[in-house]
């Protein structure tokens, strides 16, 4: 007597346990006669008591009964989660994720955990429908992209080539201005147009290296010469350094190396007014046939606050919009260049000072050719060529430093470039002189740097004789 309330004490404690769960709890004999259901089970059902329910009912997909009326369905699902249709009293239906397990308690029964997946379902749907919209949307975008850069293209080449056809006439000096700028103009949307499209196909993933075979030392020249004039023409010096290990022949995207490093320099140039620009490429590793290069290209200009330069490598971002105001750009070029650097399996990083420069590293895999990969190219004094920023950084201080004997032939420097603009009437390179000039005289004393400033706001004025007083007077005060 004592056993038996026992066990209908303990059979009263699991039925408030079940009632509790947040599951759907049923428990059914072979003939599908439904034996228990918990509170969430009745109440989602809609059934105030099981009394005459079979488990049939509720999962009319999954059992059927044999011609004895003995329960039949596939057991080796039980202890597997499975998605079944789970019907109501009044024959609405739901998504259930449910598990059927041998009952421990009775004997010759099974019991089912069913969860209400109807709410996951509708968000599994709704998902893979923006989903579908997203792969539209973006399809759409790069064949908007890619018509819209054809389109631009083709009166850009038109405008390009009936300037370049005027320039080859006698003109008048003033023509010649107005078509070297209208000129200069489609070389930059050329590189904007170009832009845009390496960042669409990147975007979507249908961007391809080409990799060939190429001579490593013919693309480096080749980068420099893309740059030296207009380096020269700031007053900059540039200073190119290729390790000996390095391999005459390599096999990899040329171009794209190329464009990285023309990306690096193009910003080094723009943002650096005083001092110089270098570019190293050391090899650094070698496995089999492949071979790391790192590349250093380091600039003594504005720098870059330590809070900006996580923004550097996103894209159409740049470290500040005053940047963008002052200098242009759409912020794509360093995004296009991480996501190339790393299709050739190496990465891309900035140290950087606030307005003592800038040092961008990056690295590739290239592969050797068979013969260049039977020689030994790095050797013990390979990785001491790499200088710190730090060590850069006191070379170009020393010119800043005002007074110095370095300091005032730097300035003289620019102080003769700036006479010959403002002979030529070429203000716009004038005013970077000018820049240079405030920058190198940043500690000067009181009355040379006001004489900076004077002529500084001639030459903005473009006041020609304004800007050649102000020159002279700052020339007797060095």
């Amino acid at each position: 007597m004592y056993e038996g309330s026992a066990n209908e004490h303990k059979r009263e404690e699991l039925v408030l346990l079940l009632d509790e769960y947040l599951e759907m709890v049923f428990n059914f004999d072979m003939s599908g006669r439904v034996n228990f259901a918990n509170r969430p089970a009745r109440e989602e059902l809609e059934y105030d008591d099981v009394k005459g329910l079979n488990i049939i009912d509720v999962f009319p997909s999954f059992f059927e009964k044999d011609g004895d009326g003995t329960l039949r369905f596939n057991v080796d699902s039980l202890g597997q989660v499975v998605r079944l249709m789970a019907y109501r009293k009044n024959q609405t239906c739901f998504m259930t994720e449910v598990k059927i397990v041998k009952s421990n308690f009775i004997e010759d029964t099974y019991t089912i955990f069913a969860y209400d997946i109807s709410a996951q379902e509708a968000l599994e749907r709704e998902l893979n429908s923006v989903k579908e919209n997203t792969a539209d949307i973006t399809r759409f975008k790069n064949e908007f992209v890619a018509n819209v850069t054809h389109e631009l293209r083709t009166p850009v080449n038109g405008i390009q080539g009936n300037t370049e056809e005027l320039l080859g006439h006698d003109i008048s000096p003033e023509d010649r201005k107005l078509l070297e700028l209208i000129e200069r103009g489609c070389l930059d949307m050329h590189s904007l147009i170009n832009n845009i499209l390496d960042f669409s196909k990147l975007e979507a993933g249908k961007f391809q290296l080409e990799p060939r075979e190429f001579n490593f030392r013919d693309m480096m020249s080749y980068v420099k010469s893309n740059h030296i004039n207009k380096i020269n023409e700031k007053g900059l010096d540039l200073f190119l350094t290729i390790s000996p290990e390095i391999p005459e022949t390599l096999i990899g995207d040329e171009l794209r190396i190329a464009q990285i490093l023309n990306n690096l320099l193009s910003n080094a140039t723009k943002f650096t007014s005083v001092g110089k620009i270098m570019v190293d490429a050391i090899a650094t590793s070698v496995q089999g046939n492949r071979i790391e290069i790192f590349f250093m290209v380091v600039d003594t200009g504005i720098g870059i606050d330590k809070k900006d330069q996580d923004k550097l490598f996103k894209s159409f971002t740049q470290a500040e919009a005053s940047i963008s105001r002052r200098f242009g750009g759409t912020g794509l070029g360093l995004n296009i260049s991480k996501q190339l650097c790393e299709l050739m399996g190496g990465h891309i990083a900035v140290e950087s000072e606030l307005g003592k420069g800038s040092m961008f590293t990056f690295s590739i895999w290239l592969e050797m050719t068979d013969e260049e990969a039977s020689m030994e190219h790095l050797n013990d004094g390979g990785a001491d060529r790499i200088r710190s920023f730090e060590e850069i950084e006191k070379e170009a201080a020393i010119a800043r430093a005002f007074g110095s004997k370095d300091n005032i032939d730097e300035i003289k420097k620019r102080l003769m470039k700036l006479t010959l603009c403002l002979d030529m009437e070429a203000w716009e390179k004038a005013e970077t002189f000018t820049d240079a000039i405030k920058q190198l005289t940043d500690g000067a004393p009181h009355e040379i740097k006001t004489a900076v400033l004077r002529l500084k706001m001639a030459v903005q004025k473009e006041n020609y004789d304004k800007s050649t007083e102000a020159m002279k007077e700052l020339e007797k005060l060095l």
